[in-house]
């Protein structure tokens, strides 16, 4: 029986200033490529964003995470010292050595324990979901920092050599540049109580292949090619291996006496206007109006995606105290995730 609860106390997000449109991207395409044209318009109009953030040149994904955590700590009034453990979760990271979470923590003046947690799309996801398992029993963690840095607008291609490599990349091109926070604290679990409810995650290992960024690993490292830089996507397979998962992970509502329309609010990981449509067309109960769309504006900020979301969602007066929310996560890999919580 669960004893606590890892209840939500702040949520932030931070965007770089600089937003560039898809028109604009496009032409960088053309000014890349030798003898590839990209069709006017067309990255947008199928994507669905109108324009994406990028940090700065001189811009890691820990300085993303760090801007957005401050933000969290201070509106929760937190002090650093009273961070019991830190999660750095992210599809980003600054190095493969050491654990991006260590950066973070210095850069924030923490001395607590740090690690990483890196799912693809579904790392924060992940990471409250360790949130939830630390504090369910008498841990030493009582306040666990979740910071989420994301930088994937470095792994998009511009220089396209024909059309056939431009539908492997075109899903980056909605790539969008972020910084999240989530802060959590144990809270005793008592009937109606805020905090997590519950999570549930699904795989389809066997996909791996079909959305892949292999630079930075032990194949790119091994067999050092120019083309490991760039994000590469089947698209059909993962929306195929997606429409699989997702009514998976969804029956957790139901495990726990829930229905969609108890759901105040409902985060989904989004990578073109066609995911929100599915997720309503998909016979879970989940309607428009319990959504919002932040592709268009804020492009696909990867694991940031859902803490962006739900910072709206509070900020916007869509989801408040007490009220039920629902986060799906969708990830390469691939996997899906669906985390509930009581706010």
């Amino acid at each position: 029986m669960i004893g606590s609860r890892a209840q939500l106390e702040a949520t932030a997000v931070h965007l770089p200033e600089r937003w560039v449109s898809l028109s604009e991207r496009e032409k960088w395409i053309d000014a890349s490529s030798d003898s590839f044209t990209c069709p006017k318009g067309m990255v947008s109009r199928l994507s669905g964003v109108r324009g994406v953030h990028l940090a700065g040149s001189h811009e890691q994904a820990s300085d993303l995470a760090v801007h957005a955590a401050r933000k969290a700590l201070a509106d929760s009034g937190t002090p650093p010292d009273r961070i019991d453990l830190l999660i750095f979760a992210a599809s980003s990271q600054d190095m493969i050595e050491p654990a991006t979470g260590h950066i973070v923590a210095d850069k924030l003046g923490l001395s607590c324990p740090v690690f990483d947690v890196k799912n693809a799309c579904n790392s924060v996801l992940n990471a409250i979901e360790v949130c939830q398992a630390f504090m369910q029993g008498a841990g030493p963690y009582r306040k666990i920092l979740i910071a989420c840095g994301e930088t994937p607008s470095r792994a998009v291609r511009l220089s396209v050599p024909d059309a056939t490599a431009f539908a492997r990349t075109f899903p980056s091109y909605g790539f969008s540049d972020a910084g999240a926070a989530l802060l959590f604290s144990s809270n005793k679990a008592a009937e109606n109580s805020p905090g997590v409810l519950g999570c549930r995650f699904a795989a389809d290992s066997g996909a791996w292949p079909c959305a892949t960024l292999l630079h930075g690993g032990s194949v790119s490292l091994g067999e050092p090619n120019d083309e490991h830089r760039y994000f590469r996507m089947d698209s059909t397979r993962m929306r195929d291996s997606m429409h699989i998962l997702v009514p998976r992970v969804f029956t957790l509502l139901a495990d726990l006496g829930l229905a969609a329309e108890d759901l105040a609010f409902v985060g989904m990981h989004q990578v073109t206007a066609a995911d929100s449509q599915y997720l309503c067309d998909a016979g879970l109960g989940v309607r428009a109006q319990q959504l919002i769309s932040t592709l268009p504006d804020h492009g696909n900020v990867a694991a940031a995606s859902l803490p962006l979301q739900l910072t709206q969602a509070i900020a916007g007066g869509r989801a408040h105290p007490g009220d039920l929310v629902a986060l799906l996560g969708m990830a390469a890999g691939s996997s899906a995730g669906l985390v509930v919580l009581r706010l």
